[in-house]
């Protein structure tokens, strides 16, 4: 899962122990990453960055973050997968022979990560998230220009908050993958937003850009938020939606749904058979892209629709049984196992079911 934590300062040098801090956010979030940790800090310029990570691929310390690029101007923490980080790796080495890996001058190690490090060297920011297949939140440090970045995934699969916490000299920009880890920032007093709780007992959600708390708000999905130089000190009288400029904040959308859906709707397919062999061929790259890991895999199966199509495709792409697992309950109108067993018994697969009874 991975998480990670971090802020800038409005007033750089108003606190110490900048990477300890940084880690001590990250921290209370540690059941996000218990395989590794690590913070980076630069006290100059009032910035910290804390990791927590779950290792998915590249289970080696080439994998450890918060990573630095090549040249050293990015440094990031990462929370999430790049599916296709290898197809873009195969577009570096095409355009710079140095990477190719048969030279001597290759890659540190195989992890997404630095792939993403990598495209931000060599595209840019925007340019490489579009080039992107996959799910994450990314806090970025661009040392060169003095920069902070964040931003998320299209359709928001990773969390990612941000605001305002502290005071005085102490006070500073605050990001993370949960809420947890912003409470862990010194000086972090922040009450419950008003507003945001009215939406709750409306909806029995909190809809984004608004958290539980007044100051602290959720970066929608598809955006990317950047503040150049030291934060700014007084939070934003109302919620900040893309397109936003404060002070030297700027928020925007790298992508956008509305866009995608009016293109779709302009290049209609009316077709059925190439609609369905369309939407299989997009399931099954879709199943093939996200079975890519250095730890075992495996897939919940119920037998519904969904997760019977998700497990007959992973077993199609695969050379041995595909390892499913499923949740019984004694009430018969509760449990699904019979169907994830008949389910499983006709693909061939590996089946695990596990009974969750009253005591």
């Amino acid at each position: 899962m991975c998480g990670f934590a971090g802020f800038l300062l409005g007033q750089p040098g108003g606190l110490e122990g900048l990477e300890a801090l940084a880690t001590r956010m990250a921290n209370a979030i540690a059941y996000r990453g218990p395989d590794d940790f690590g913070a980076w800090a630069d006290a100059q310029a009032g910035i910290a960055l804390g990791h927590r990570r779950l290792s998915i691929v590249d289970l080696s310390p080439a994998g450890h973050q918060p990573m630095a690029s090549a040249s050293g101007r990015f440094v990031m923490a990462f929370n999430g997968e790049i599916y296709n980080h290898l197809e873009l790796r195969r577009e570096f080495e095409g355009m710079d022979p140095r990477l190719r890996e048969d030279d001597g001058n290759k890659w540190r190690g195989h992890s997404d990560t630095e792939t993403l490090l990598a495209g931000f060297e060599h595209w840019g920011i925007e340019a490489t998230l579009n080039k992107t297949v996959g799910m994450f939140a990314i806090a970025l440090w661009d040392v060169q220009q003095r920069t902070l970045h964040l931003a998320r995934d299209r359709f928001g699969e990773k969390p990612l908050y941000y605001g305002w916490a502290g005071s005085g000299a102490g006070r500073a920009f605050v990001f993370g993958s949960e809420l947890k880890a912003l409470r862990a920032f010194p000086g972090f007093a922040n009450p419950v937003c008003r507003q945001a709780l009215a939406q709750y007992m409306r909806f029995m959600y909190v809809p984004a850009p608004r958290s539980i708390y007044q100051g602290i708000y959720k970066l929608e999905p598809g955006c990317l938020l950047s503040i150049r130089g030291a934060a700014p000190l007084a939070t934003p009288a109302l919620p900040l939606r893309p397109p936003a400029v404060y002070e030297n904040l700027t928020l925007s959308r790298w992508w956008s749904l509305a866009d995608v859906v009016q293109t779709g709707a302009q290049q209609q397919i009316t077709d059925e058979g190439e609609a369905v062999a369309l939407l299989e061929q997009r399931l099954a790259d879709a199943v093939r892209l996200q079975s890519l890991a250095d730890v075992p895999l495996g897939a919940f199966l119920s037998g519904g629709v969904d997760s019977s199509a998700i497990v007959a495709l992973m077993q199609q792409q695969s050379m041995r049984p595909v390892k499913t697992f499923t949740v019984g309950f004694e009430e018969v109108g509760f449990d699904e196992s019979p169907h994830a067993r008949a389910v499983a018994q006709h693909l061939g697969t590996d089946h695990t079911e596990l009974f969750v009874t009253s005591a």
